[in-house]
């Protein structure tokens, strides 16, 4: 049944990661990712809010797997950071990795601590 669960929250979370990265990216001018740095960060701070509330295994497996399993992006994230680099934008290539680790494990630790705060 596990796997039901991550199906139904992959259907919802890859469009969601779609529109969400298409929204933000319109409104920057510029070559930095900055939707697939939104959906990341959104996507660990789910994560975490799900981790420190301790959710039961069937609602990690619809949220945590599914949903944001499909909305975060690491791909994604490695193929704009070498398409950066071989655009001879090193400077933006390293600060979408700098960003993007340090946006997703800060978030992650920011849910974690709301989750244990508001849910656990």
């Amino acid at each position: 049944m596990s796997w039901l669960l991550v199906a139904v929250g992959a259907a919802v979370g890859a469009p969601l990661r779609y529109l969400t990265d298409r929204a933000v990216q319109t409104r920057h001018d510029t070559l930095f990712p900055w939707g697939t740095l939104t959906v990341n960060a959104v996507g660990c701070l789910v994560l975490g809010v799900l981790t420190g509330a301790a959710v039961d295994p069937s609602a990690y497996a619809l949220l945590g797997t599914g949903l944001c399993g499909a909305l975060s992006t690491f791909s994604t994230f490695s193929y704009e950071t070498l398409r950066l680099a071989e655009q001879g934008r090193a400077g933006l290539a390293a600060a979408q990795v700098g960003a993007s680790v340090g946006v997703g494990i800060g978030t992650l630790y920011a849910g974690v601590e709301l989750g244990r705060v508001l849910l656990g």
